[in-house]
């Protein structure tokens, strides 16, 4: 366990006014013990209690875990036959949860760990406190950052290993496997999302999956990916070409490049974030696409394919020094197609640097 993260995590939960922390698995309890569990049907829930060392709820086939990790937790396991009754029952009294503030977060405790946390801490009060981890996790430290940028090479790697092959005639669903395999084979431990391959008309939806519809000459592709290394996450997207484009796509790849450059330009330490998202947007309006940008500029990026800051208007909150998130204006006409140019982005205490070096001028394959 990194005791000074859980230290850090304490005050910023007492500074809030709460008593205690729960965590169930996903990036916050990794950030703050090094332990993945799985979300099941058998819960997990770390307690971080602002004034006394963590418990941890969980299966006893996961206990060893504890014991290779040399974390500092007081363990309530349970088996399958008994359930997890009890163990929540012992952990609740012992840490005086009753009556308690407890954290929660928001975006994925479920309700089955809520009623056992109802029932077993009688009267306690369960806060949404997302932004008692964003605080912690915003700001990447060197070894994040080392992990990050590594991440980052490994989809590097695979997109140059993908567009060698990439051939009108093949499968947006082809394709997307194809890419898959690349990133695997180019040192990725995992995906954050699973890839988005569009193409054509299809690419008009900026999440559309990946369909069997074939590729043809003319279409521009959009490939969005991303690797895990260590838990961190890369995101990158490039718009190519099957040979020529229509003259008007081509133009709004321009504008997308155009605003990508302004977005990355415009960050900085101090910066507010929605200033990055106007920096780009301003780009696309001009050229008389704003109607057709219909989504942030960007969003933080990490343990997670999506966390905080997120680039986008009404969010004043100053940038700083190690935050990590995309820039990734776009363009969709529908009917038609759409472009997307996704960069990563560290700022510094000079101002930004982006961790993503793909070539950002249209490819034509």
């Amino acid at each position: 366990m990194d005791g000074q993260r859980v230290e850090r995590l304490q005050e910023e939960a007492g500074q809030k006014g709460l008593d205690c922390m729960a965590l169930v698995p996903g990036a916050n309890l990794f950030y703050l013990t090094g332990l993945s569990f799985h979300l099941s049907e058998r819960p997990v829930v770390g307690l971080f209690p602002v004034d006394r060392p963590p418990a941890i709820v969980l299966p006893g086939l996961e206990a060893p875990k504890l014991e290779q990790a040399a974390c500092e937790f007081t363990p309530y396991p349970y088996s399958d036959e008994e359930g997890p009754a009890l163990a929540f029952h012992q952990a609740c009294a012992t840490l005086e949860l009753a009556e308690a503030r407890i954290g929660v977060e928001g975006l994925r405790m479920r309700l089955m760990e809520v009623r056992y946390l109802e029932r077993y801490a009688p009267g306690c009060q369960l806060v949404p406190a997302d932004e008692v981890t964003a605080a912690l996790r915003m700001v990447k430290d060197e070894g994040e950052l080392d992990l990050m940028r590594r991440a980052t090479a490994v989809a590097e790697v695979a997109l140059h290993n993908l567009f060698d092959q990439l051939r009108a005639g093949m499968t947006e669903r082809e394709v997307a496997g194809l890419l898959m395999v690349e990133l695997l084979r180019a040192g990725g431990e995992g995906m954050p999302f699973q890839p988005i391959v569009v193409a054509g008309p299809n690419a008009a939806s900026p999440h559309s999956t990946p369909s069997d519809r074939p590729i043809r000459p003319g279409d521009l592709v959009v490939v969005d990916c991303g690797a895990t290394v260590g838990g961190y996450a890369s995101d990158i997207t490039r718009t190519v070409g099957i040979g020529s484009p229509p003259e008007e796509m081509a133009q709004v790849y321009a504008v997308v490049h155009e605003a990508n450059a302004a977005g990355r330009a415009a960050a900085g330490p101090g910066v507010a974030a929605q200033e990055v998202d106007r920096a780009a947007r301003a780009v696309i309006a001009a050229a008389g696409y704003g109607e057709f940008f219909i989504h942030r500029t960007g969003h933080g990026l990490g343990l997670e394919g999506h966390e905080p800051p997120y680039i986008v208007a009404g969010n004043e909150m100053p940038l700083r020094s190690g935050m990590t998130f995309t820039v990734e204006p776009g363009v969709y006409l529908p009917g038609k197609g759409g472009v997307r140019i996704e960069d990563d982005v560290v700022i510094t205490p000079q101002g930004a640097e982006s961790l993503t070096n793909f070539p950002r001028e249209l490819i034509l394959l």
